[in-house]
């Protein structure tokens, strides 16, 4: 019977950490990639050898991961096929790809607007609302100033369209490219369109059309896409909370930059803006989880996590929102559990399961879900011990061990944390097993023990496996 749940637990272990094969890539993702990149990172003109077409997709595709903070290979791979499938702004992303060439903006601060149409998916009243409040999101932080008119040629015309509309910029339908904006210039510059085959609303299903308005506004404005994963002019679309909505600081310092700070506002009175994106650099760093993923690791804080791939400098940031826009910000804890090469994230009193990039089905459950005693109302850290098999709970500076095999809480638990882990020193807030050390985080530092004896083996800055 022994050996019978030895070789269950072996075959357990084996199954979950082995490296999951990617699958082979199609010639429909082929296909999309190139049309992705056609549209967004040109071919130069003249360009027909097979020879110089390829290396021209390799040095595309290079631009394109680098701009996403994905690991820079020049080949087609799954993570760069994720990245192209997401829906997004059309507009280009790196400037030495757009037709548009030089710094614009506006020579004037009283612009004009005009909505030329609408699209049936929403009321009239709001659309006309969410388009009055994408572009006040601009004007709160600049002496830009926006009115609208009902007939001729305004400065910014806003358009909803299908397919060939005009412009040279046909749309493609629908979850692909959901609008365009054109920045400061004559004609057309200034200029919003967006794609009527996407499904808009004023809620956050299916496309906000605020969001997607404050985005092309920042175009109008003269502002190109960032880098920065938590930006509003990342050309991701990303679920945001419309309501709370605060404009992120490194588009303050971009739309500033042009226009400078709005006049009317007083240092006490300016717009709240969102939380500046995390520095995985900073000293101060205090994360709020940390987790295995399939032999990469996971490191969460606030709106974001990174992952990070050990064997290489590749780390990759992105809202959390932007891959799971079920899963709240903000966690208390995760942990991957190798049997069901499921990732668990907590917060409060609920937990999440991720199967890769899919929500499993049947979340969130209750913590107690997992034994834990009503009441726990939230974890600060948990644990998945390799040698044991156990899950570790951190809770209120105690830890509840639970069985995953009996799926029951072990005897004899809770036990303080000093009592496990003699020199640990602060709360936990965050932890996990890498190779078989145990890695406890509290504040900016982390902790490395033996897995054996529970032996303090070294104290690390936490950001030890994120490379600066």
């Amino acid at each position: 019977m022994i050996c019978f749940k030895l070789c269950i637990l072996i075959s357990l272990v084996v199954f979950g950490y082995s490296s999951p094969i990617p699958p082979p890539i199609d010639q429909e993702d082929v296909t999309m990639a190139e049309s992705f990149l056609n549209k967004l990172y040109p071919l130069p003109e003249g360009l027909s050898d097979g020879t110089q077409r390829s290396s021209s997709m390799s040095l595309r595709l290079k631009e394109m991961q680098t701009f996403y903070g994905l690991k820079v290979t020049g080949k087609l791979n799954e993570e760069t096929l994720n990245v192209m499938k997401k829906p997004r702004c059309g507009v280009p992303d790196v400037a030495a790809y757009s037709v548009f060439e030089g710094d614009y903006k506006w020579k004037k601060h009283d612009l004009t607007y005009r909505i030329e149409n609408y699209t049936p998916d929403m009321r009239k009243a709001d659309v006309d609302a969410a388009i009055q409040k994408a572009l006040q999101v601009w004007s709160d932080v600049t002496p830009l100033r926006f009115t609208r008119i009902f007939s001729g040629t305004a400065d910014i015309m806003i358009s909803f369209a299908v397919g060939d509309h005009g412009d040279g910029y046909p749309f493609d339908g629908p979850n692909k490219f959901l609008a365009h904006a054109f920045p400061p210039f004559a004609g057309i510059g200034g200029d919003a369109h967006f794609d009527d085959d996407e499904d808009f609303t004023k809620y956050n299903k299916k496309y906000n059309l605020f969001l997607v308005a404050a985005h092309e506004f920042g175009h109008s404005l003269g502002l190109r896409h960032s880098q920065d994963p938590g930006a509003l002019m990342y050309p991701s679309y990303v679920d945001r909370d419309v309501d709370t909505f605060a404009l992120p600081q490194d588009d303050v310092n971009g739309i500033q930059y042009l226009y400078g700070p709005n006049p009317d506002k007083t240092p006490d009175k300016s717009p709240p803006t969102a939380p500046s994106t995390p520095d995985k650099c900073s000293p101060n760093l205090v994360l709020d989880a940390v987790t295995m993923f399939r032999e990469e690791i996971m490191f969460f804080k606030g709106s974001f996590f990174w992952r990070s791939y050990p064997l290489s400098n590749t780390v990759e940031h992105h809202l959390i929102k932007a891959f799971w826009p079920e899963i709240p910000d903000n966690i208390d804890a995760a942990f991957e559990s190798p049997s069901d090469d499921k990732v668990y994230l907590f917060k409060g009193e609920k937990v999440w399961a991720l199967y890769g990039y899919d929500l499993a089905r049947g979340y969130p459950k209750h913590i107690s879900s997992f034994g834990l005693p009503n009441k726990i109302k939230k974890v600060d850290a948990v644990l998945y011990d390799e040698l044991t098999y156990k899950i570790l709970f951190f809770a209120d500076n105690k830890i509840y061990s639970y069985d995953e095999m009996t799926q029951r809480m072990d005897e004899g638990y809770p036990k303080k944390v000093k009592d496990v882990f003699p020199e640990m020193k602060g709360k936990v807030t965050a932890a996990f097993q890498y190779r078989g050390y145990m890695y406890l985080f509290s504040g900016s530092k982390m902790f490395e023990f033996e897995p054996y004896d529970k032996k303090l083996f070294r104290v690390l800055d936490n950001n030890y496996f994120l490379p600066c």
